[in-house]
């Protein structure tokens, strides 16, 4: 009975071939790569949660300038590690980048090494104001 339970379903269009077999690894070599979709998204997530926490706060101990951030507040700023795809459509800070600007990343995206990339939503909306440069005081 579970076997035909997904029979009528219609396939999400990055679920189908595009290409013939014996081509579609040539035509398509990262099929799927910086989609947000799925259990294999959500596996790569936890495969980075599971390297440990690197934060905004190593950042400043090799050598990156956070004026007017403390250390505790830096140790909240999650950085992403190096190789780690960015996912599509979020919102990024390079931390290490001389003027920080957010920006949005594409699905074809990795962190390289040299780069700090935090994610905004993550990150405590206060704190992201700081590193940016656009502390807004209430």
């Amino acid at each position: 009975m579970n076997r035909d339970r997904n029979q009528d379903r219609t396939p999400l269009q990055q679920e189908r071939t595009k290409h013939p077999d014996e081509w579609q690894r040539d035509l398509n070599p990262n099929h799927l790569a910086g989609q947000n979709v799925g259990l294999a998204s959500e596996q790569a997530s936890e495969k980075i949660r599971d390297e440990g926490p690197k934060t905004a706060f190593h950042l400043r101990r090799r050598g990156v300038d956070f004026a007017g951030v403390d250390d505790g507040e830096l140790k909240q700023v999650p950085v992403l590690p190096e190789g780690a795809r960015l996912q599509q459509g979020a919102t990024y800070v390079d931390l290490c980048a001389g003027r920080r600007q957010e920006f949005t990343a594409t699905g074809n995206m990795i962190a390289d090494p040299g780069h700090g990339y935090a994610p905004k939503d993550r990150v405590p909306y206060e704190i992201w104001n700081r590193l940016i440069g656009e502390e807004k005081n209430v």
